[in-house]
């Protein structure tokens, strides 16, 4: 496999393992908090070029600095969620997130963790929600702007996965 994490600007594709996480389980829990701001305060987006989904990426932490998998402000496109994501936060909590699964991979393929929303439905809504679009999933790294896109929260809409 190629790795995407490689300093290429063009246009890429790559099997992720996709995950989700809402505003009910995000850390702290309740919020819409991120850690890597680009245009987004908070978690959020609708998935358009313009205003893409905040996803988290793996990390590690070696002699007190974190590295991120993946740039704040890397582009995706996630084909079977027809959203656009940025890197805007991070997947892995403790002292050495590097020993987890969100930095380590699943079965060989980079782990993104898209923000799904929530704060309008039940946590039983975004669990299902968050099941549904857990899988191996295409990607598009550095993509360009004019792929088809499904608008709108995740959580919102999540019956069509």
């Amino acid at each position: 496999m190629t790795d995407p994490r490689g300093g290429s600007s063009s246009e890429r594709r790559f099997t992720a393992y996709l995950t989700g996480y809402s505003y009910w389980d995000n850390t702290p829990p309740g919020s819409a908090e991120i850690s890597k701001p680009v245009i987004h305060r908070k978690a959020g987006g609708t998935g358009t070029y313009a205003d893409p989904v905040t996803i988290a990426v793996g990390h590690r932490i070696e002699g007190g600095r974190q590295t991120l998998d993946f740039a704040p402000g890397t582009r995706f496109y996630i084909e079977r969620l027809q959203k656009y994501a940025i890197v805007e936060d991070v997947c892995g909590d403790g002292n050495r997130p590097q020993d987890g699964p969100c930095h380590t991979g699943h079965r060989g393929h980079p782990w993104l963790d898209i923000y799904i929303g929530g704060g309008k439905v039940s946590v039983g809504s975004t669990q299902t929600c968050m099941n549904r679009i857990t899988a191996l999933q295409n990607v598009v790294i550095n993509p360009r702007p004019d792929y088809p896109v499904n608008p709108g929260e995740i959580a919102s809409t999540c019956q069509m996965f």
